[in-house]
């Protein structure tokens, strides 16, 4: 099914430059969007982003590099969203074009901020397209690892198994190995929530918390997500499999994890202006921690966790009092 049908990616940033080197390995041409006329103009002549995962240099006769996203969906069978969230909105409002004949699948780790949504929701509620032409790529996997080629594991999620077969396909090679599921939902509720974990797991580190803690916050997280996602989206699903579990576990300990960072900043007394501004880059988290603990007050999961984080980051809550409530909360 390879070189069969044509791919594009929206987005600039890391992740989307590693779907962008994965697709290569297996697909002549790529339309690959990004707002940044900078960005593109450098690929063309230096071959690699200037901005993200830099040390990945591309063959750029397989790129068909586009600042018009109307370009880029025009070109594509499969369109691969690989924006932050909270810009999602507004860059779809850019289009002229039509989605309706496309399958879109998201590597969006978050909630649209306009409608409190996944993404695979938000495309068929605002855009009517039925969840069989949704999927999801989701972890666990650090685009950053991808850049060194390291052995990785992805999981394609859609109800449609052909088409995530079809997608897993294009994304697999030497160092990519991709698992399927049926479970868009449940993933796509998981990829969002660990961010909010992450950010936990770098408050306490910038707090001092030791991995004894670390490990006990991350064991509750599993459980806080299970709960969550089946007051969602009840189905048969092991929570201990890598796209649940193993997900978690890399975005919450990772040095790679820009979720974590921000929350270590936060745990070391940055506000999160100042931690935003730092980091120069979008922690998901950050926005998750709303929509979730906002969703949650009419499906009453019990969410200790994202609760303090929502504290903390919406509430002024004072780090070191919060988490310290927090472990009378755990076991």
């Amino acid at each position: 099914m390879k070189n069969t049908l044509k791919f594009a990616v929206i987005g600039g940033g890391s992740w989307a430059t590693a779907i962008v080197k994965m697709l290569t390995e297996n697909q002549e041409q790529i339309a690959w969007y990004m707002r940044s006329t900078t960005a593109v103009a450098h690929i063309e002549k230096h071959k690699h982003n200037p901005n993200y995962l830099s040390a990945v240099e591309f063959n750029t006769s397989q790129l068909q590099l586009t600042n018009s996203i109307d370009e880029a969906i025009t070109f594509a069978d499969y369109v691969i969203m690989a924006i932050p969230s909270a810009f999602l909105h507004s860059e779809l409002a850019k289009l002229t074009v039509s989605l309706s004949d496309k399958i879109i699948f998201s590597a969006i780790k978050g909630i649209v901020p306009e409608t409190g949504l996944i993404v695979g929701e938000h495309f068929n509620e605002a855009y009517g397209i039925p969840f069989e032409n949704i999927g999801a790529i989701t972890g666990p996997c650090h685009a950053e690892e991808v850049a060194l080629e390291r052995l990785s594991y992805l999981t394609i999620a859609c109800s449609d198994s052909e088409k995530a077969s079809i997608m897993a396909s294009n994304l697999s090679c030497e160092y990519i190995k991709c698992k399927i599921s049926e479970d868009i939902i449940g993933t796509e509720y998981a990829a969002m929530l660990k961010n909010i974990y992450a950010i936990a797991a770098g408050i306490a580190h910038g707090l001092g918390y030791g991995d004894n803690f670390q490990s006990v916050l991350m064991s509750n997280g599993i459980r806080e997500i299970d709960g969550f996602i089946k007051k969602i989206h009840d189905m048969q699903r092991n929570i201990n499999d890598s796209a649940y579990l193993g997900d978690l576990l890399v975005t919450g300990y990772s040095t790679f994890s820009r979720n974590r960072m921000f929350g270590n900043m936060i745990g070391k007394g940055y506000t999160v202006q100042s931690a935003q501004m730092e980091m120069n880059m979008v922690a998901e988290g950050y926005y998750a921690a709303n929509s979730a603990f906002l969703l949650n007050q009419s499906n009453g999961a019990v969410t200790p966790i994202i609760d303090a984080v929502y504290t903390i980051l919406y509430q002024h809550g004072e780090p070191k009092a919060v988490f310290n409530a927090l472990t009378s909360k755990l076991d």
